[in-house]
Formats: C-alpha cells, structure tokens, sequence
C-alpha cells in the first residue's frame, strides 16, 4: 500500500534508499502537516532510525555541517528547488536547553516516539511512511489540523523553555495556517514571552519576516500584541495603539498600520512594500500635537523621524542594508502631494528624483495602502489614477532635448563649435531622430550625429531642428493621450 498524497520522486527515492538498506523512513514536521492540508510543502524532512554516517554512506552527494544529526542529501538534476535538498535527521532525544536556544546534548540512541516528543507543535509531530501507509500520530495532530487549533506537544512551559523561538512560530503558524491558538498554550505564551530576548535576531527577523508575508499578516500581529510577544520584538509599534488621528482617518494609528499591511497582503506585494506599509506611520505618536486653529491633532513631520526609526527597527533586526535602505525611503516619501489640481510635471519629477525612478511604483503601491487603511473604500480614486499618468509621462523614453544622453556643453567640445543658436539646432535635429528611433539615445551614437551636423548651415540645421520640435510636440501629444487613456484619466 502507498500514501494517496502525491510525492515528488526525489523525496521518495531518499525514503526507499534507506529501507532498501534496512532502516525506518518516516516524512516528518512540516510537509506532513502540509500534505494533511491540502497544499505543496515548502521542504522536505525525513526522519530514521539510521545514524548520520549510514546516512551520509547510501547518496552520492550529502553534506553534514550540525551536531544535530541532519543530513542534507541533494539533488543536482532536479529543477524543483523545494527538493533540491531533502533533511534526514536519525530520531533523537535532547538534553536540557541551558541557554533557551539550543540543547546541551543529542542522543541518536532512541526511538520514534520519543523522536516526537521533542516537537514544537501537535501539528508538526506526525510521521508519514510513503510506501507502506502508516501514519503515526501519538499526540493527535491530525485532529488538530482539522479542527484549525495550534497547540504544544505536551506541557507548552517546558515547550517554550527549550527554545523560546517557539514562542514567534506559534504566532507565525497561526497567521500562515489561519490556525486558533489553545489557551493552554496562549497562556504559557504571556508566560514566558521573555524567552525571545535570548534569541539570535536573525531567527527573530526570520520568523517576523514569515509573518509578515503570510496570508493574514493583520492577524498575526494582533495575536502578537495579545500575547506579549510585540513588546519584545517591536516596542515602537506598542506606542501606536489607541493613538487617536485628525478627522481623515477612520482608526488609530495602530489599526491604521495593520489594515495598511492587510491590503499589501491581500494584493499579494513583496516585503519591502509590506514592511513600508506596516511602518510608514511609526512616527505619528510621537509627533502628535494638537492644534488650536484645526481643532485636530497633527503630525508634521513623521515620514521624517520615521525613516530614522525604521531604518533602527530594521537594524537591530538584522535585515540586509538593501532592504533597510528601500523601506526607509519609502517611508520617507510617503506623504508626497498628489492633489493633480495644483501641481505641475516639474513637482512630479522632483518627487520621482527623490525617490528614485524604480522605487516609483512601490511608493504608488504604498499610497493605495495608506488610503485603504485610512478607510477609503476607493483604492485608486481619480485624482491618483491621474497623478500615475502623469508619473508615467516623466519616466517615458527622450521627448526632450533635456532627456537626451547629450547636452550642449558636450556638443560644443566634440564639435568645437562656439555657444550659439546652432548648438540649439544640432540638439533638436538629434531629438528628431531620437523620437523615431529611442535605441539611438545612447553618449556614443548621439555624439557621432553631432559631429555629422555640425558641417551643416545654419538654415539646414533650423529647418531640422523645427522638423524635431513639431514631431515633438505630436509625438507627446499622442503619447500623453495613451497614458491618459490607460489610466482611464483623459
């Protein structure tokens, strides 16, 4: 009899090589849970009562870099990277965990059933013969997994006391799976809450960073509050709860942020977005003042102090620099105006300058996530449809001499030519050709024209050069209708 789960065949080649050689094979952890769920695990574990040097002796290629007993056994041909390398781990027991993080001892001398003992969660302690059928399940996973509940292996204290990393993962399971967290383990979670502080940040920012791209990130962090964990990971975010806002947002500050993130979320946008989305108000507690005049409260100034703030949550988080550098201008540009009635394409461009042409769409992105988390059910009204086209008219391919690769000084020195309307010419007329080849706006191919029409007259020149600036205008004028019509804005 064979599992009716469907396997990759790189993973049950590893089972079958261990029992052909008279050893147990059992999936186990996460991609059994997984398969109970219905959906494709991320990773593959196995477990077996073969010790690491047996295993490392039946594959061609392992690697065993831990003083856990895990074996990594790869596989260079396949193109699924979620099997590329498939864990097997002897079943072991763990001594006591002196530091909260790691156990002091490792004994391979044991059996499968005290091999899941030593799990997290019920969920995570099942273990799936593939060829046989046989599923072992001492502590009632299965059931869990049906009924959507998260609970601990035996006493959750003694769990958690083991590894207080365990403590964030009941929270980023219960936001990935949409599971209920028992209260049994909730309550050893406020418990011992203080665990995480003897955790390695990167292991933190791992679990937080799951959270926050999981399906209900809103969720998670509201469980996170509850429990006691948010306080220890993100203290500045705590600030923003209950922190009232000026007649234009429906929520505090706190409810604010988390509906934000929900929508990036829900719109399936990468972390840097999220982050920014979560982020992109940490500041207004503390810029918060009331004003007389307004009769409202105010926060001038908060996308300035909150990009120094976010840039220091994400440090001491440990996320590389790049996505430090990306979240925290996003933040810092968040509060660009966008009212089309009174501004011109110079302050669009000024906007784009500071935040970077490939961040520009992002910071859209995140504009649409401010409005749904103020509680405007529109997510794209007319005026910031219209403020995208206008975006997408200053990042277009050379529609002027200023967007040329070439300027007039370089035209005078490769042409020797003295200031003068001819230089004026020489750029239109390299315009023109621009505007009907775009691949010609390149230093190299507009110098070489320059140097081409520099041996013209004066009156060629002008007649080119008013040749350029009429197809000009009807190739902007074109072209701005398009991008006004795509953005249903004409």
């Amino acid at each position: 009899m064979t599992t009716p789960f469907s396997i990759p065949k790189e993973v049950s080649q590893v089972t079958s090589a261990l029992k052909k050689a008279g050893f147990e094979a059992y999936l186990v952890g996460g991609c059994v849970r997984d398969l109970y769920l219905g959906t494709k695990p991320r990773d593959w574990d196995v477990t077996t009562n073969a010790k690491p040097e047996e295993i490392i002796g039946l594959f061609p290629k392992t690697f065993y870099e831990n003083e856990y007993g895990t074996v990594g056994v790869v596989d260079e041909h396949t193109g699924d990277e979620t099997v590329k390398i498939v864990e097997v781990t002897p079943y072991r027991t763990e001594g006591k965990y002196t530091d909260k993080r790691r156990p002091d001892t490792v004994s391979f001398d044991t059996s499968l059933e005290d091999d899941l003992k030593r799990r997290d969660f019920t969920i995570n302690a099942i273990a799936l013969d593939i060829e046989k059928n046989v599923v072992v399940d001492p502590f009632s996973g299965r059931e869990d997994i049906q009924k959507g509940i998260l609970k601990t292996v035996g006493n959750p204290i003694d769990r958690f006391e083991e590894d207080g990393l365990r403590i964030l993962r009941a929270v980023r399971l219960s936001a990935e799976l949409g599971f209920t967290v028992n209260n049994e383990t909730k309550e050893a979670i406020k418990k011992t809450a203080n665990l995480l502080n003897h955790i390695a940040k990167e292991r933190i920012r791992d679990e937080f960073t799951r959270i926050i791209m999981s399906t209900k990130p809103m969720d998670g962090m509201l469980l996170a509050h509850e429990l006691g964990i948010l306080a220890q990971i993100v203290p500045e975010l705590e600030k923003s709860i209950g922190v009232k806002q000026n007649k234009a947002h429906a929520y505090d500050v706190w409810t604010h942020l988390l509906k934000s993130l929900q929508h990036s979320a829900d719109k399936k946008w990468p972390l840097h977005i999220r982050l920014a989305a979560l982020f992109h108000d940490i500041s207004k507690p503390e810029t918060r003042r009331w004003s007389e005049e307004k009769k409202e409260w105010t926060f001038y100034g908060h996308e300035v102090i909150g990009e120094r703030v976010v840039k220091k949550i994400l440090k001491d988080m440990r996320f590389p620099k790049e996505t430090i550098n990306i979240v925290s201008k996003l933040v810092r540009w968040h509060m660009f105006f966008s009212d089309t009635e009174q501004i011109t394409l110079s302050a669009v461009r000024r906007m784009v300058s500071n935040v970077g042409k490939d961040l520009v769409w992002d910071l859209m992105d995140l504009r649409i996530c401010d409005r749904v988390g103020t509680g405007r059910p529109k997510e794209n009204p007319y005026r910031l449809r219209k403020y995208k086209a206008m975006v997408e008219e200053v990042l277009e391919d050379a529609v002027s001499v200023g967007m040329l690769k070439i300027d007039g000084a370089r035209v005078m020195k490769i042409t020797n030519l003295p200031p003068g309307p001819k230089i004026g010419y020489i750029l239109h007329a390299l315009l023109e050709e621009v505007l009907e080849n775009p691949k010609l706006n390149t230093s190299k191919k507009l110098e070489l024209m320059a140097e081409n029409l520099a041996i013209l007259s004066d009156s060629e020149l002008k007649k080119i050069g008013e040749k350029g600036k009429d197809t000009k205008e009807k190739v902007e004028e074109k072209r701005v209708k398009n991008i006004r019509k795509k953005y249903w804005v004409e």
